[in-house]
């Protein structure tokens, strides 16, 4: 199960700097993932074994005051709606405003985990004045500083025995998620692969608030279809069209195998894009781009080239993923991103024999050795791949501390290059013999 945890609030109360705190500061509990600061609102955390996703609502209020509140109630709603647990975040120095008072409302009638945390709670003396939030009726209150971090891990302790850990019934079968930005062509390319022929889909039944699953079985091929883009409920919510796909977003990805992550021609590869890719890779799962509306781009012979060098760019320095490029609306190569997605699936599920990986890797790395340190040098004895849900594998080696991370991704390179490992994240080890 994915577990999100949302940050709600009213503005100035201290959600980023919690949110920071959570993904960024504790290094020693967290793993982010590089994007674009100015909208990196989601990022991954771990607590006591537990990962999950943290999200910042306040990233996702629109700058403009006659749409603010309204854009603060919206979020509340879809994170009452979407997430796993929500951190409800007041501030102690400004006591109780209206909007505290309203969002504490829409909070009550929820049967979602809600923790009140009093936040920039810096000294002794005010602890009596974050007794007033418990007025709000939502159980205990958490004090903590989310500048110093006092009182965060009492918070975590909490928040993760709320998280729902069971695992869905197993389903063999290759998940894909096909994901996106609003408007990309999700819903577009998932009817062109269904077809009229509708009797080929049977949605399984999960929960509600889950996302749809088809079984596509046609063209010889099986597979799960998850689906982002036909899953608006019809709620009262207004969407906040963003905040939501990004939710739905992250649940997919947690789900699926292969990440089928289709992004606009017209407009290109942009940041939230980026930070898709990145959770997709941290999650270690297979990936596929597929630039949509290629129809619409007016072409030389040398625009594909231009415009897969700029994405592999951006994604630096994963850059072995399939690209593929479509026009849902004119049918191109709409069977393709199967065909590349089952491909990428049997990449990253790739085992390879020990003697092979030996044979081919132990020349390299005698003509390549790691560069030597303090006149130390590491000599690399033997390598096999660890059983994963992607390929990793472990390099014996004397002095394992010695290896620096150009030598990581040199030796990465050449996996790649050896074994076909195309679209799939690769973890290499260096381990003491």
């Amino acid at each position: 199960m994915s577990n999100i945890v949302a940050i709600v609030g009213r503005p100035n109360v201290g959600k980023s700097t919690l949110y920071n705190r959570l993904t960024e500061s504790r290094k020693a509990i967290v793993d982010d993932f590089s994007g674009v600061t100015r909208d990196r609102h989601y990022g991954v955390a771990e607590w006591l074994n537990h990962n999950f996703t943290v999200i910042d609502t306040g990233g996702y209020v629109a700058n403009s005051d006659d749409v603010f509140e309204t854009a603060i109630r919206e979020q509340v709603d879809i994170a009452i709606e979407e997430a796993s647990v929500i951190l409800f975040v007041v501030d102690v120095t400004t006591g109780i405003t209206d909007l505290d008072d309203e969002i504490a409302n829409r909070l009550r009638k929820s049967n979602k985990p809600v923790f009140v945390v009093v936040n920039k709670l810096d000294n002794n003396n005010q602890v009596a004045d974050a007794m007033v939030f418990y007025s709000f009726g939502l159980g205990e209150i958490y004090s903590i500083s989310s500048m110093t971090g006092s009182g965060t891990g009492e918070l975590l302790d909490e928040v993760v025995k709320h998280f729902e850990d069971e695992v869905l019934e197993e389903n063999t079968r290759p998940k894909y998620a096909i994901v996106g930005r609003p408007n990309v062509g999700k819903s577009s390319i998932i009817n062109a692969l269904i077809g009229k022929d509708r009797n080929i889909v049977t949605p399984i039944a999960g929960t509600t608030r889950d996302s749809i699953h088809i079984h596509y079985n046609q063209y010889g091929h099986d597979f799960m279809l998850i689906d982002t883009a036909g899953m608006r409920k019809k709620t009262k919510v207004k969407e906040n069209i963003e905040f939501y796909s990004v939710m739905r977003t992250i649940k997919a990805l947690e789900e699926a195998d292969v990440i089928i992550l289709m992004i606009d021609a017209v407009e290109g590869f942009e940041s939230q894009d980026i930070n898709i890719f990145h959770l997709a890779e941290k999650n270690k799962k297979g990936v596929v781009i597929v630039v949509n509306k290629w129809d619409l781009i007016e072409k030389n012979s040398k625009t594909i080239k231009v415009f897969e060098e700029q994405i592999r760019d951006k994604i630096a320095p994963f850059t072995d993923v399939p690209i593929v490029f479509t026009s849902v609306t004119e049918k191109q190569r709409v069977l393709k991103v199967i065909d590349v997605a089952n491909q990428v699936y049997q990449n990253r599920a790739r085992k390879i024999p020990t003697s092979k990986l030996n044979e081919v890797m132990l020349p390299i790395i005698e003509n390549y050795p790691p560069p030597s340190i303090k006149g130390k040098y590491v000599k690399i004895k033997y390598i096999t791949q660890i059983a994963g849900t992607s390929p990793m594998f472990a390099f014996f080696c004397n002095l394992p501390q010695y290896v620096k991370e150009p030598y990581y991704r040199f030796i990465e390179n050449k996996l790649r290059e050896n074994f076909d490992f195309s679209g799939a994240p690769v973890q290499v080890w260096f381990r003491q013999k």
